[in-house]
């Protein structure tokens, strides 16, 4: 064999081991697998409407032409609820409430509830931001929805709680000290570690009572709802005199076209009756501004 062929050789070898060793070098720098992001949650719909005091009598309750007009049977049902924020509502202000509820014959609900706002009817977009904040399908310990009502829509995350209602009748909510303790021990991980470790329950320990209120609420079927419904809510007026009478027509649905129609209709039903409010009174800012 020449010296040609043997150099020839040597270097067709050092090329292939050289190939070897890059191969083997990739393999172990490359994932085994591709990572996907988890798809974005898919939300329920709660249709919301504000009627004014025409769609009351003299009690303040729903007259029985409202009730007929939106498929409402049911008797009244009392509920007694409020919410727990810091004086400057340092927990509102990052997007969340903190909720705790009581119907009457049942247990304590604790809500934890994140807000994202949706513009211009673009749900795609805020679901896309709720994602990168980790509200994705994934999480099975937040029910998404969004609240639609005469001209806003918001994307909610909520994570539900019970604790026991033993030893309490009716709607009777416990001592704030109580109920901000509940709420301390059951906080979600989202929450509490939102701005940095612990910065929820930090915040709620510093939060004080905002409430509570107590309202009627009527239910029924109406159109595309199994799930239709009346609140009245009394709460303190803005000057701290009186009272005034918060009527909120509400409609739960699993599909985007059934919700666009119950508003539809029901913003046109209301408006033909003279009971349609135009515009949209948020409930839980008016309770963490009054009280």
């Amino acid at each position: 064999m020449s010296i040609t062929s043997l150099a020839r050789g040597s270097l067709t070898a050092s090329v292939i081991t050289l190939a070897a060793s890059l191969t083997a070098s990739f393999a172990v720098l490359a994932p085994a697998t591709p990572a996907f992001a988890a798809g974005n949650a898919v939300p329920t719909y709660e249709v919301k409407v504000n009627l004014t005091s025409a769609a009351l009598d003299a009690s303040h309750n729903p007259t029985s032409a409202v009730k007929a007009a939106f498929g409402i049977t049911g008797s009244a049902k009392a509920r007694s609820y409020e919410y727990f924020d810091t004086d400057a509502q340092d927990l509102d202000a990052e997007g969340w409430d903190v909720r705790l509820r009581h119907k009457s014959g049942s247990s304590f609900e604790e809500t934890y509830k994140m807000r994202f706002p949706v513009a211009g009817g673009d749900i795609d977009a805020a679901l896309d931001e709720a994602n990168a904040e980790g509200f994705d399908s994934s999480d099975t310990n937040y029910d998404a929805e969004v609240d639609w009502g005469y001209a806003k829509q918001t994307l909610s995350f909520s994570n539900e709680k019970s604790h026991s209602a033993s030893g309490y009748s009716g709607t009777a909510m416990p001592s704030a000290s109580t109920g901000r303790n509940w709420l301390v021990n059951d906080i979600p991980g989202k929450l509490d570690d939102w701005r940095y470790d612990n910065w929820g329950s930090d915040t709620l320990k510093a939060s004080r009572v905002h409430g509570p209120v107590t309202s009627q609420v009527w239910s029924g079927a109406w159109e595309a709802s199994d799930d239709a419904g009346i609140e009245v809510l009394p709460v303190r007026n803005a000057a701290g005199t009186g009272t005034e009478y918060i009527v909120e027509l509400s409609f739960k649905t699993d599909d985007y076209a059934d919700a666009a129609r119950l508003h539809s209709d029901a913003i046109a039903v209301a408006e033909a009756h003279g009971w349609l409010y135009h515009g949209d009174i948020l409930k839980t800012q008016l309770i963490l501004d009054r009280y």
